[in-house]
C-alpha cells in the first residue's frame, strides 16, 4: 500500500473549510495517514504556502505547520489537536509567525494553495528544539523513505 494522507474536512485539492483558518476558529485540520513504508521510525508534518503573498506574483513560501517525531504508530491528527494532545514523543517547530504550533490559512489576496506534506523518516531525530523549516528539511536529508502531499486551497471572503 502506498503512503496516502487524506483530511475528512477537504477533498485533495478543494477548499479548507473557514472553521480553519483565520476567518474561522484557526483550528489544525484533522488528518489521517496509511500506508507508511517499512523501516518508518517517524512522521513529520510540515504545512506550507507557496503562493504567499499574492498567487497571481509569489515571493515566498509562508510556513503554517512544522511537526516532527510524530511516531509511527500514530495514524493520523484531530482538528484543533492541542499540543499537549500530539502523539507522545512529537515536537513542534517554528511556524513563519516566529511560534511554535499550527497558524491556519490567512492569505492578504486571491485562492492561495496549502501544502500538507507527511514524511516517513527511517530515524528518530535529535531534539532540534524548534525548528524552522529548512532547519527540519536540513536534518531530514537522507532519511526520507517516502512522502504525500495533501493541496487543500482557501480564499477570503
Amino acid at each position: 500500500m502506498a503512503l496516502a494522507l487524506t483530511s475528512p474536512a477537504f477533498e485533495p485539492g478543494g477548499p479548507i473549510p473557514r472553521r480553519y483558518t483565520c476567518q474561522g476558529e484557526d483550528l489544525s485540520v484533522p488528518l489521517a495517514w496509511s500506508g507508511l513504508p517499512a523501516g518508518t521510525q517517524s512522521l513529520a508534518l510540515i504545512v506550507d504556502d507557496p503562493d504567499a503573498p499574492d498567487p497571481a506574483a509569489p515571493k515566498r513560501t509562508w510556513v503554517h505547520w512544522v511537526l516532527y517525531n510524530i511516531p509511527p504508530t500514530a495514524i493520523g491528527l484531530e482538528a484543533g489537536i492541542e499540543p499537549t494532545s500530539l502523539p507522545k514523543g512529537t515536537r513542534q517547530g517554528k511556524n513563519d509567525w516566529g511560534r511554535s504550533g499550527y497558524g491556519g490559512p490567512c492569505p492578504p489576496v486571491g485562492r492561495h494553495r496549502y501544502f500538507h506534506k507527511l514524511y516517513a523518516l527511517d530515524t528518530v531525530l535529535p531534539d532540534l528544539e524548534v525548528p524552522a523549516k529548512s532547519e527540519l528539511e536540513k536534518a531530514m536529508q537522507d532519511h526520507v523513505l517516502g512522502t504525500f502531499e495533501l493541496i487543500g486551497t482557501y480564499e477570503k471572503d
